[in-house]
């Protein structure tokens, strides 16, 4: 118990810089999913292309090696120089928000033609209709799989780590190493698990919430 007291400190700095990892790219990835799932959508058939273009490298490769190219290659190139964390933030957007863009675009597909030329007929605008009819029935119908994806990315962050970042998984490898025990990794395990409960809990009370969606 005592060691545990001494090493959870820095297990808990740990675990603020992958809550802030965590929160940042759910806060960025949903509405930036959102809108590539409007463009999947669109008439303009270059945009089209170009967001099947970002959906399929991001999820063609690995988020391990889109963090290093982020950090490491865009700096060697001479492009732009990100400090680590913004880095990492940014990887992690662009990378879940192409697979949110294919979640919201299968809701999207899910809700029929008729429900958009009856809101036609009313009067409603385009945005009046996505706003008032069909996002909320969409995200009624992707939210299991969303939070299939929020509790991947609860555990995706600890990849942070190879850019050297202080992250919670960073802390325990540290406290393993040097003090030569299993103990920091386990409590690293148990503190996602509650993360992960914290997430799962979440989502089930806004799927009971927009149960009137039914």
């Amino acid at each position: 118990m005592e060691y545990m007291l001494q090493i959870m400190p820095s297990l808990l700095s740990g675990l603020k810089m992958t809550f802030g990892v965590f929160a940042l790219t759910l806060i960025g990835s949903v509405p930036l999913g959102i809108l590539v799932a409007l463009a999947l959508k669109s008439d303009i058939y270059l945009l089209r292309w170009v967001t099947n273009a970002y959906i399929w490298v991001m999820r063609g490769t690995p988020l391990l090696l889109q963090i290093v190219f982020v950090y490491y290659g865009l700096s060697l190139a001479h492009i732009i120089t990100l400090p680590r964390f913004e880095a990492a933030v940014f990887t992690f957007i662009l990378n879940y928000a192409a697979y949110f863009a294919e979640i919201f675009r299968g809701g999207l597909q899910s809700v029929s033609q008729g429900q958009f030329d009856g809101a036609k007929v009313l009067g409603l605008t385009r945005w009046q209709t996505m706003r008032k009819i069909v996002l909320p029935q969409v995200v009624k119908i992707v939210m299991p799989s969303v939070g299939n994806e929020v509790v991947t990315l609860v555990k995706d962050s600890s990849l942070v780590y190879v850019i050297g970042l202080g992250d919670l998984m960073r802390a325990g490898n540290i406290a393993a190493s040097r003090d030569v025990t299993l103990m920091p990794y386990l409590l690293v395990g148990l503190l996602y698990l509650l993360l992960t409960a914290l997430a799962t809990v979440i989502q089930r009370r806004v799927e009971t919430k927009m149960n009137y969606y039914c």
